[in-house]
């Protein structure tokens, strides 16, 4: 039993890792929680996945801070949030005709912006 609960967890870190690169380029999907939930799955099912994910040098580094209650880096919360805009402005005023749908997207836009201006802001100082 332990042996196929160890293996979901690798099955649900690497889909939650895949989403979460997606999420570099696709604004909706967000990157950080999913980055996030890869990393809990791992730790509780493979040291090595674990390890390599905490090591890995592009995106290793937002783990650690985060976990450790450093933040996100201004840079990637503006990014972030810009591309969330650019996406919705565009769906909302080029793609979808229905009112009910331009309003959900809005709502979903404003949400993840709200998810990510209020988490804590990673100072220049405080990196690892």
């Amino acid at each position: 039993m332990q042996r196929i609960k160890k293996a979901l967890l690798v099955i649900a870190g690497s889909i939650s890792l895949g989403l979460g690169l997606l999420g570099i380029i696709l604004p909706l999907l967000p990157t950080t929680p999913l980055l996030l939930l890869a990393a809990a799955c791992y730790v509780r099912s493979s040291e090595r996945l674990y390890d390599w994910l905490i090591t890995n040098k592009y995106f290793g580094s937002y783990i650690r801070n985060y976990r450790n209650g450093k933040g996100i880096p201004l840079k990637a919360k503006v990014m972030g949030v810009s591309m969330i805009w650019l996406a919705m402005s565009y769906t909302i005023l080029f793609v979808v005709p229905l009112l009910i749908v331009q309003i959900l997207l809005f709502g979903i836009g404003a949400f993840f912006t709200w998810f990510i201006l209020k988490q804590k802001t990673l100072r220049p100082s405080n990196r690892i």
